[in-house]
């Protein structure tokens, strides 16, 4: 059995089966998912699902589901699954015996003497699904079906039967064209053997997604279907169909699978599953690289790419250059874009652009590459201190004890940005920890590389400022009856809430308090904070915690900061441990490792989520696959890795 294998009763046990997805990506924003059943419970599942430019980028389901029937002896057993009202029809899902997602999500069927095997594969860098159909045993003469599903919707959305579409399908080489909706592209459906297209055009009502539901969202939908493929299959033979914007030759479509699937890299162990998935968030487009924050909902984020550089690109530096070049574009008045891919960005995160200086810290380390990173970020770096000093729209700025003061009534300036009401759950005005803390940081690493390539200017206008804000770091926000900083100091004073983002003043390479000090943060942090899955954002004691993140979308929002668990800040939590006590941490950061391989064939297979519920047992919630989570677990590998290397090179000494 491979490492990401689902038996018999695993599969036909839908209470479990349909927690489980798979999610394959093309490396160019487009991407499908679906249950390891093929079930969608989610809107935002579908086995075609594209950015359409004409909509701003947005991703669309244009083929939500592709239904297989096998036919023998004139009796159809249909091997597809949806949820309807009260009853699962048709029940495919009883036929299958085996699922494997090694190299390729691969599922097997056995009806009677046949069985069936289907293959998928995502092209990448293309808008095109292939799916390899292959009759390994039959003993009678066996005819194969393939309805294809239609959406054409906003994957925040959902289609509606109506008089509108255009329901007429356009016959093409070994396939069909259609188009429901004028404004969108064409989708061409191909197999590449000779097969008869049988026009059924007709909707299907009321298509239940139950995830939805559970959400508190609209959670039915129509779908429509114009008809059907059907061919004969004799036993050894294998046919491929595949969906695509552009017309393509079916008889290359042998010849593109298997070179796809050489391409498909192993997922036979823990790490070669995450560093599979951390290639999914990489998305190559014209105008440059960029990273997807989290499926299946999030689109590019600047704070989630500064924060996910350095785990899902630490063996491949070229990228991680190309996505810092890529994103330093965006820089306008000392911010980058709350949001990159959106066609009204907004600019008002204050932390953002501190994580930037940090993102480009482990760049360097990782190539030693200092000229090259002051060459080509240096005037960046020295902008966006410029600007938290002078002053960015009253909202951002840097005060005469060297502080920086972040507040904007209304709005959030912080990575805890959940809103209820239009009205910030933490809003955490006034000094932040963790940004004067990053301010720290970018200062003393700008000043490093300044006076390394003679910036004098620079350097005697800035050399007086870290003193400065160590001095006032300590006073602000030291609470010395309590042994740990403030969440963040307010006109009331400090706000004593126990919360995890001080942890970022111990892990980062210039920290403003002392080791005393930050062993002090993290012993506070243990206490209260630190789960097996993560850092909770507030501590079970405080009486507005909230152990659980369900509900309606306001109450997820509200519990969201509020003790939720973070995997994220365990990478910075595992990293001020290590540079406390170097490699005698190793085993303890094995076993925070540890702990997330079992997601690797729970939730989204090979995936870690956005975030974890803040009582036992910590259960999964929010996005199913998040950059900065898979990139936090990976950076904890790549310390590990650091550390043994370190070891090893003292003892050959």
């Amino acid at each position: 059995m491979g490492y990401l294998n689902f038996n018999k009763n695993e599969l036909v046990n839908l209470e479990y089966s349909l927690s489980i997805e798979l999610l394959s990506t093309n490396r160019a924003g487009g991407y499908m998912s679906t249950t390891i059943v093929g079930c969608n419970t989610r809107k935002y599942h579908g086995w075609f699902i594209c950015p359409i430019e004409k909509f701003g980028g947005e991703k669309h389901v244009l083929l939500s589901s592709l239904d297989e029937t096998v036919v023998q002896h004139e009796q159809a057993f249909n091997l597809a699954i949806h949820k309807y009202p009260n009853i699962y029809e048709p029940r495919g899902h009883k036929y299958i015996v085996d699922f494997e997602f090694e190299p390729i999500p691969t599922l097997t069927y056995m009806v009677g003497g046949l069985v069936l095997k289907k293959e998928l594969i995502v092209v990448h860098n293309e808008e095109q699904i292939l799916l390899r159909y292959t009759l390994l045993d039959a003993h009678s003469p066996t005819l194969l079906r393939l309805k294809p599903m239609l959406a054409y919707r906003s994957i925040h959305k959902l289609s509606k039967a109506n008089l509108y579409a255009n329901t007429q399908s356009k016959l093409i080489d070994r396939g069909i064209s259609s188009k429901l909706y004028q404004e969108y592209p064409e989708l061409n459906m191909q197999i590449n053997k000779s097969n008869e297209f049988i026009a059924v055009p007709d909707w299907y009502y009321n298509v239940e997604y139950m995830e939805e539901k559970e959400r508190g969202y609209e959670y039915q939908e129509d779908l429509f279907s114009p008809g059907y493929f059907e061919m004969p299959l004799k036993k050894g033979e294998s046919i491929i169909f595949s969906a695509s914007l552009n017309e393509i030759s079916p008889l290359s479509l042998s010849r593109k699978f298997n070179r796809e699937m050489k391409l498909r890299p192993p997922k036979s162990s823990f790490m070669s599953c995450l560093q599979n998935t951390a290639n999914q968030f990489i998305m190559k487009r014209e105008h440059g690289t960029e990273i997807v924050a989290g499926y299946h909902w999030y689109g590019c984020r600047s704070r989630d790419t500064f924060l996910s550089l350095p785990g899902l690109l630490c063996r491949d530096t070229e990228t991680y250059r190309s996505v810092l070049d890529s994103i330093s574009a965006e820089l306008k008045n000392g911010l980058f874009p709350d949001t990159v891919d959106t066609r009204d960005p907004v600019y008002k995160a204050a932390d953002t652009p501190l994580w930037y200086f940090w993102s480009i810290q482990k760049y360097e380390s990782l190539t030693d590459e200092s000229e090259s990173v002051w060459k080509h970020y240096g005037e960046k770096m020295k902008s966006i201190l410029a600007a938290y000093r002078g002053g960015i729209n009253a909202g951002i700025l840097m005060h005469e004890n060297g502080l920086i003061w972040a507040e904007e009534q209304g709005v959030p300036k912080t990575w805890m940005n959940a809103m209820v009401d239009n009205i910030p759950v933490t809003p955490r005005y006034g000094y932040a920890v963790e940004i004067n803390a990053l301010w720290y940081n970018a200062v003393c690493f700008t000043l490093r590389l300044a006076s390394l390539y003679g910036d004098r200017a620079f350097v005697k206008e800035w050399e007086n400022i870290p003193p400065l804000i160590e001095d006032s770091f300590m006073k602000k926000f030291w609470m010395p009856e309590k042994n740990h900083l403030a969440d963040y100091v307010g006109v009331d004073g400090q706000n004593q809430r126990i919360r995890p983002n001080e942890i970022i003043a111990t892990s980062l390479p210039y920290s403003p308090i002392s080791d005393e000090a930050r062993e002090s943060v993290l012993k506070a942090i243990e206490y209260d904070l630190l789960t097996p899955r993560g850092i909770r954002t507030l501590s079970p004691k405080n009486p507005v915690y909230c152990g659980s993140c369900e509900g309606s979308v306001r109450c997820r929002d509200a519990a969201f900061h509020q003790g939720t668990v973070w995997v994220w800040l365990l990478a910075h939590y595992v990293e001020a441990k290590f540079s406390l006590h170097g490699k005698s941490f190793i085993p303890e950061a094995k076993r925070i490792m540890s702990n997330f391989e079992q997601d690797m064939t729970s939730g989204c297979i090979c995936a870690i989520p956005e975030l974890y519920t803040g009582d036992p047992p910590h259960e999964s919630c929010g996005a199913v696959s998040q950059a900065w989570s898979v990139a936090a677990v990976l950076h904890i590998a790549h310390m590990i890795d650091l550390y043994e290397g370190f070891h090893e090179r003292k003892l050959k000494k």
